[in-house]
């Protein structure tokens, strides 16, 4: 009896170790294949409730990355393309401006809803997961894309580009490649990209670095050689901030209210910024400065008298993107040849 005992026991015992043994050795081959998932990714983001002028954060989560992107203008798209994204891109609104050359015909290929803004039916009509792009296009009315609180309560993801909020400068550029990276897990992509752009941006700053005082200057948005606008672009800290690089300061950020030619003429600035619309509507910035040089009501200004009239591309100035460093380059190539030469 007592032999039959220690036998039982024995089998029991052998048994169990069999049993863990097998156990073991049939989890450690799932225990080996497991990675640890990237998503999801929460990403801190913005939006501005309709009719509102105040930007608020807003969380954006990710359980996975977006497969059908809608960019609401060309630079927000032309951004995508850098960080290898085109067969996510369902559609692209306000294609117009100069291109980047680097992506032109990835670009090309694109589905381009229109050369203007586009409105919400439009962007709907592309079914995207995700609608990117400039924050002052987020809005209900017919130009806009819908609200971020719209889009989202529909099961839509936004990501609004931090650059083109209130306090967005071009340092934001490379946080908005960084969340994009994350987004869409092309990190290193984000890397590489954002790194070319910070060794263009201080090339640029080097070669300026012995100039040890700021040119003043202010901005017409004009298209008619006749009607003189002027803008005091007061808050705008993107395009005030890239100037920067360039040993700029807007004459009238301290302003309020619409700008006026009195309020030019008083500021006096050195020079004098106006939008290129040549690749957008075919209006030739040359005519733009013929006519503000023959405009007697500014002829006593230094921007006039010393022929400091510049013109850039929309979409270098107000497209909120990377691409405004093209425009940089080139502007200060030609204020400052000698320096670039």
């Amino acid at each position: 009896m007592k032999r039959i005992l220690v036998l039982g026991i024995g089998l029991t015992l052998m048994l169990t170790l069999a049993a863990c043994g097998g156990s073991a050795k049939s989890g450690s081959p799932v225990a080996e294949s497991e990675t640890p998932s990237h998503y999801p990714v929460t990403i801190q983001n913005f939006k501005k409730t309709e009719g509102g002028t105040t930007w608020e954060k807003k969380d954006q989560v990710f359980d996975k990355a977006p497969e059908r992107i809608m960019a609401n203008t060309r630079p927000s798209a032309e951004l995508l393309l850098h960080l290898g994204l085109a067969d996510k891109i369902v559609g692209v609104g306000a294609s117009f401006g100069q291109p980047d050359k680097a992506v032109e015909a990835e670009y090309a290929k694109l589905n381009i809803l229109s050369d203007g803004y586009v409105g919400k039916e439009v962007t709907m009509g592309t079914n995207p997961d995700l609608v990117m792009g400039r924050g002052g296009l987020f809005d209900n009315a017919d130009w806009g894309v819908g609200t971020v609180d719209t889009l989202n309560e529909m099961g839509i993801r936004t990501y609004v580009l931090e650059s083109s909020v209130a306090g967005g400068t071009y340092e934001s550029i490379y946080n908005d490649i960084k969340n994009l990276g994350e987004i869409f897990e092309v990190q290193d992509k984000a890397k590489e990209f954002a790194q070319e752009l910070k060794s263009r941006q201080e090339a640029v700053i080097s070669k300026l670095s012995g100039i040890t005082e700021n040119k003043t200057y202010v901005y017409l948005h004009m298209s008619d050689p006749k009607e003189v606008s002027v803008l005091t672009l007061e808050g705008e800290t993107f395009f005030n901030g890239a100037m920067n690089m360039i040993k700029l300061d807007n004459a009238l950020k301290d302003q309020t209210g619409e700008g006026n030619i009195e309020m030019l003429i008083e500021a006096d600035p050195d020079v004098l910024i106006i939008p290129d619309w040549s690749i957008s509507n075919g209006t030739s910035p040359d005519k733009i400065k013929d006519g503000l040089y023959a405009n007697p009501k500014l002829s006593g200004m230094k921007a006039i008298k010393n022929k400091q009239i510049y013109a850039m591309d929309y979409n270098y100035m107000f497209g909120y993107g990377y691409n405004t460093l093209d425009g940089i380059e080139i502007l200060a190539k030609e204020m400052y040849p000698d320096l670039f030469k």
